[in-house]
């Protein structure tokens, strides 16, 4: 079987990372096309993958470059189907869904967030696609009828126990993941779909250093750049060595929901601190149904702080890890799910 799949963020290579291997270790073929963005490429160079970047220049300014890129990636993309002539499409992108219509193959979009979060995405990606592969704590409104859900979430794709074991020694090059640290995560919040959308800023970043110093070393990671007082806090982590520095972490603090999500899931406490609180079905569950992080918008700052200071205070890793083990027996290998609904093709043509 020769499959195409299309990573637009890092978060997508790891979703279908351990899909793409279990393919080639049983003979079938993957076509891995990817566009720049953050660390992705960094991380398909790693993996020994082959992969091609139909967008290497990078993404366009604006909402007419959003719309420009699309049609340009849609190009691409048809060209390289019709060169290497792949049975079926998978990705994130709205880009594989159209193609897949205007070229008649099979084209499946895997989503977590709610379409009313990402609703361009939805208007363009779900009309067109063969079928909508989702955790079942997402809610994809108008497109539900076409969605087949799954008892899981992305990250379970690659950090469930079939697949990830946390390493001492690879955190060992960063730090001593014997004693205890924080770990602060910033992100860009520059995407179409984060307008009006607010996270950290640096004061904040600082009262939070303040606080959690006392109890452990902090260290940051961003997609943005910090005022100097932040930034000395920053320490660079390979990108393929990032989950087992959240594995050992006393706390995850951040507006990433990637990042939160796969703490919560490695069993880390995380909170989180942005203006999608309440707003995404599997964060929610997450954080209300398995209790493995908090949630706060940006108009509760006071609240956020009191809350660290809860956690600062409670040896809380085994309680968490508890919670985690709770939530596993509920959850399903989700590679697992996404290499046998491919190969015995159970998509709805």
């Amino acid at each position: 079987m020769k499959v195409l799949f299309h990573l637009g963020h890092p978060a997508h290579y790891h979703l279908f990372k351990n899909v793409i291997k279990k393919m080639q270790e049983n003979g079938h073929q993957s076509l891995i096309l990817i566009k720049e963005k953050d660390v992705l490429r960094n991380l398909l160079e790693d993996s020994g993958f082959n992969f091609q970047n139909i967008l290497p220049e990078g993404k366009s300014v604006g909402k007419i470059g959003l719309v420009k890129d699309l049609f340009k990636r849609g190009r691409r993309i048809i060209s390289f189907c019709k060169e290497h002539e792949p049975e079926v499409l998978i990705g994130t992108s709205p880009d594989i869904s159209y193609v897949g219509k205007f070229l008649g193959i099979p084209a499946i979009n895997v989503q977590e967030d709610d379409a009313e979060v990402v609703p361009l995405h939805a208007w363009i990606a779900y009309p067109w696609a063969t079928e909508i592969l989702s955790p079942d704590s997402c809610d994809n409104g108008r497109w539900q009828d076409k969605t087949l859900t799954y008892p899981g979430y992305h990250e379970l794709a690659y950090l469930h126990p079939d697949h990830f074991e946390p390493n001492r020694d690879i955190v060992s090059k960063y730090l001593n993941p014997d004693e205890p640290y924080s770990v602060l995560r910033f992100v860009s919040l520059n995407a179409h779909h984060d307008d009006g959308i607010k996270g950290l800023d640096d004061e904040l970043a600082g009262k939070l250093i303040e606080i959690l110093r006392p109890k452990g070393r902090v260290i940051i990671t961003s997609e943005r750049e910090l005022k100097p007082e932040v930034e000395k806090f920053r320490k660079p982590v390979k990108p393929s060595d990032i989950h087992h520095v959240l594995a050992f972490a006393d706390m995850v603090i951040g507006d990433s929901q990637t990042m939160s999500a796969e703490a919560g899931v490695l069993g880390t406490p995380y909170i989180r601190f942005n203006d999608f609180v309440g707003k995404l079905g599997y964060l929610n569950e997450l954080e209300n149904k398995y209790e493995l992080g908090y949630g706060f918008k940006s108009d509760q700052p006071e609240q956020m702080i009191d809350k660290v200071k809860d956690l600062v205070n409670e040896q809380s890793k085994n309680l968490f890890k508890n919670r985690r083990d709770d939530m596993l027996k509920d959850k399903i290998n989700v590679a697992d799910f996404i290499y046998d609904y491919l190969v015995n093709q159970k998509y709805n043509k």
